[in-house]
């Protein structure tokens, strides 16, 4: 199979352009998408291809293109809503939560609501406190949804793809940092499943669970891990909402040992819930209790030293492992 490199904004758009060849439903809106060719470039070049009917550039309004977004799924469309970033689309919770994630319950399955909403996702350095939120928790509380976060090229298209197809409303969440990451990704055209997570590194010693760019994180963890010895797995869930629980019970019960590095807050969080299946499923197989790695319990300030104190790092993971395995 011919690849090739292409980075996490190409990917992307690749993703949107192939599945709006294909369906004359799919249809694109959201902040600067058209004109300035979206505010990460992830669109360029679509306005011209399809047109301002297809790629539509929207008022600064949340809550009001996704409410424009979700009546038109409901009416048998196929819009991809992008948010400038998640930090601003808490204006449209109550679209996204009250109206597309609960319409075919409420409907009794009459109405459906394929939807995706997109956009960047987490901290991004010096941002400040309302620019830096990661909302995979958030999200993945709410049935009705599916949550999707990554950063990979090769995942994110082909997730985004299978994410357009889906007929359920799909938050799709990127790394703001990782639009110039470059993967590979195959000439022909491919689907990943949703709810599916991927196993990164393997390793026999540690179970490592992580996503988007924290990936990046545990991954160079586990290289430093090597080099004392030390086999580090890394699982990349891709998927929050449906959670693949039975890749990582499995690697858990073949490690004994489970670190969770999440950029979200600790309290009822998604490195809570994996804590929680992990003690049910798997609690004769563990050796030592599971450690989490997140972001500091307070908002995220400016000062540059403080977002490194905030941020789960490589070498909090590093200790995490150790402190599992008792090497400390």
């Amino acid at each position: 199979m011919a690849m090739r490199e292409v980075r996490l904004r190409e990917a992307l758009r690749e993703a949107m352009s192939e599945e709006m060849r294909r369906d004359e439903t799919v249809f694109l809106m959201g902040e600067e998408v058209a004109e300035y060719n979206g505010a990460y470039k992830v669109s360029q070049g679509m306005l011209d291809e399809f047109g301002s009917k297809r790629v539509i550039d929207t008022p600064i309004a949340e809550l009001g293109f996704a409410s424009i977004g979700v009546g038109a799924a409901m009416a048998g469309l196929r819009p991809i809503v992008e948010f400038m970033t998640w930090n601003f689309a808490i204006l449209a919770f109550d679209q996204i939560i009250n109206h597309a994630a609960k319409i075919r319950h409420m409907s009794a399955g009459t109405i459906g609501c394929p939807i995706v909403f997109r956009g960047a996702t987490g901290a991004a350095g010096q941002l400040g406190q309302q620019h830096s939120q990661t909302f995979e928790s958030w999200l993945g509380q709410v049935p009705g949804l599916k949550v999707i976060s990554t950063i990979d090229p090769y995942d994110a298209k082909g997730l985004l793809k299978s994410a357009i197809r889906d007929n359920n409303p799909v938050c799709f969440m990127e790394g703001e940092h990782a639009y110039s990451d470059v993967g590979m990704i195959p000439d022909e055209e491919y689907l990943i499943p949703i709810g599916v997570a991927a196993i990164k590194r393997e390793g026999t010693d540690v179970t490592i669970v992580t996503y988007n760019k924290m990936v990046k994180i545990a991954l160079t963890a586990a290289e430093e891990l090597a080099k004392e010895g030390i086999s580090a797995e890394v699982i990349d869930l891709r998927t929050i909402r449906p959670m693949d629980y039975k890749t990582i019970l499995e690697s858990v019960k073949k490690t004994n040992r489970l670190v969770v590095v999440d950029e979200s807050w600790p309290f009822a969080g998604i490195s809570a819930e994996i804590s929680y299946v992990a003690q049910k499923h798997a609690f004769d197989y563990l050796d030592a209790p599971v450690t989490r790695v997140n972001s500091a319990d307070t908002s995220l300030g400016y000062a540059s030293t403080f977002v490194d104190e905030y941020m789960p790092s490589v070498e909090r993971t590093v200790k995490a492992c150790k402190a599992v395995l008792y090497k400390l």
